[in-house]
């Protein structure tokens, strides 16, 4: 108990931790908030600066990225009308209405405490579910693993957008590159194209920054002449009253948030949007009607995608399966550092679990001091042309992927990615299966060779023991279940549902 304390309060009492905690949540507002820039592109390129640091180091700066740049995503839904990140696209809905009132302040000030209060109960819930779910670890075997891998793969129907298709060809090019290198067991080269460079595979963090950074910077070469829009801001801290008039619906949709969160998938934005929709449906008089300034359609979306930090974190430290894209980044950084995310992350290395638990605590504290205050510096930074932010962008993906292994084919390679990904966005297609197929296809080939050899190569052994054992049962049916909600069966049979 007293180890699990001092791991929990490691980064509130070691002054580089707390410092590095607070920067990255810093920096991870200003990230958020402005169009075009990514949480998730924040954090791979920080990888590659941050791999040859303490862990604990790397960690703290990107717990506060990530808490720092759900929340930043809100202020220029509000105060623009443009959401910063895809978690505050709902914030928009009320919030724009809010500052076109003259209430912009105190909307960003509400929307900050509530978001606090979101991360902090999904900080709570990650606390005490995630141990009872760690104690299953020892009970997982290779076949496990496979399962859990085939369903991550399952999860492109959430990454896809609109065309399961596209997705589906996205994983499928993720897992092709995965294998790119040295077969693991065999030693022969696989789709090597007869290139020394490619024995080694080609490094995730290399795709990621290509496809979520150089790609991005890419696509926003076409909003250019996009002119800012300022606006003024004045009052930010909400009275107490107000405060607590929300609290109640604050906590219905931060559990809608931690349980959506901690579906793998998912994430902040699709949370906002089951928040808002249950409080247009249980709040019966709100301040406004919903989409013209409520600040009930404020509130819920807000404490839903903050507390969907701490739920995404629930299946990344005790499945090693991402809650969403900005987790599959952190599962890289874990796998840099010589861990081993999943279900014996909490045997092997349980400090880590309590040091981050600990961490998305003091973020978002230090949320609230910053949310509170610098609107008028936020504004200015809002502003910066994009002619100067893309540059800096392409910059930093270039040094960021060097500094890896010191290798130009490697920025060659992050520059390639980036090309692909451009296209893949003009012409529809989502990045974010193509990270899940490099993070799982190589998952999935070697849990499969693992089980097959735990039952001497028979197929028949293999298939008996997804049915006989209760753990593997119980994935086996998860899985079929979610390929059923994914065919006609399901609204076929919700119809039939409904005659009865």
């Amino acid at each position: 108990m007293s180890d699990t304390f001092s791991y929990l309060l490691m980064a509130w009492l070691d002054p580089q931790l707390l410092l590095l905690t607070a920067l990255g949540t810093l920096a991870g507002i200003y990230v958020g908030a402005i169009p075009g820039l990514s949480v998730t592109m924040a954090a791979s390129i920080l990888i590659s600066f941050t791999f040859s640091w303490d862990i604990n180091n790397a960690l703290a700066l990107m717990v506060g990225i990530y808490v720092g740049g759900v929340y930043g995503g809100s202020r220029t839904a509000i105060l623009l009308n443009i959401p910063g990140a895809p978690s505050a696209v709902v914030t928009a809905f009320d919030g724009y209405p809010l500052a076109q009132r003259g209430e912009a302040g105190q909307a960003i000030g509400l929307s900050t405490v509530m978001s606090v209060i979101g991360g902090l109960i999904g900080t709570l819930v990650l606390a005490g579910s995630a141990p009872y779910l760690a104690d299953m670890a020892l009970e997982f075997a290779p076949r496990d693993y496979f399962l859990i891998a085939i369903l991550g793969l399952l999860l492109v129907s959430t990454l896809s957008g609109k065309s399961l298709a596209r997705g589906i060809f996205s994983v499928a090019l993720g897992a092709i590159i995965g294998l790119v290198g040295m077969d693991m067991v065999t030693a022969q080269p696989r789709m090597t194209l007869g290139s020394m460079e490619l024995l080694g595979g080609i490094h995730y963090v290399v795709v990621m920054i290509g496809l979520f950074g150089a790609a991005e910077a890419f696509y926003q070469l076409h909003n250019l002449n996009v002119v800012p829009v300022k606006q003024k801001v004045d009052k930010i801290i909400p009275p107490l009253k107000m405060v607590l008039k929300y609290l109640p619906l604050s906590v219905r949709t931060s559990i809608i948030g931690v349980i959506v969160g901690a579906l793998p998938g998912t994430g902040g934005d699709i949370a906002s949007l089951f928040a808002y929709d249950h409080a247009k449906r249980t709040v019966k008089n709100p301040s406004k009607p919903f989409g013209e300034g409520a600040y009930e359609g404020l509130v819920a979306p807000e404490t839903a995608n903050n507390a969907a930090v701490g739920g995404a974190y629930v299946p990344m430290l005790t499945l090693g399966m991402p809650g969403d894209a900005v987790t599959a980044v952190i599962i890289g950084a874990l796998v840099i550092h010589g861990l081993n995310p999943g279900p014996m992350l909490m045997i092997e290395t349980p400090h880590i679990f309590w040091f981050t638990v600990g961490n998305l605590a003091l973020a978002n504290l230090f949320l609230l001091l910053f949310g509170l205050t610098g609107i008028k510096i936020f504004t200015k930074v809002v502003e910066v042309p994009k002619a100067v932010l893309i540059p800096l962008i392409l910059v930093l993906c270039v040094v960021g992927t060097y500094s890896i292994n010191s290798n130009m084919m490697e920025v060659y390679w992050m520059l390639g990615f980036g090309i692909l990904g451009y296209w893949l966005k003009v012409f529809g297609f989502q990045t974010g299966p193509i990270i899940l197929g490099v993070i799982l296809g190589p998952l999935l080939d070697k849990t499969y060779r693992q089980a097959m050899s735990s039952v001497g190569d028979s197929g028949s052994d293999f298939l008996l023991a997804l049915v006989t054992n209760p753990l593997s049962l119980v994935l086996t049916a998860v899985i079929v279940l979610v390929l059923l909600g994914q065919t006609p069966v399901k609204p076929w049979l919700m119809r039939r549902i409904r005659r009865h």
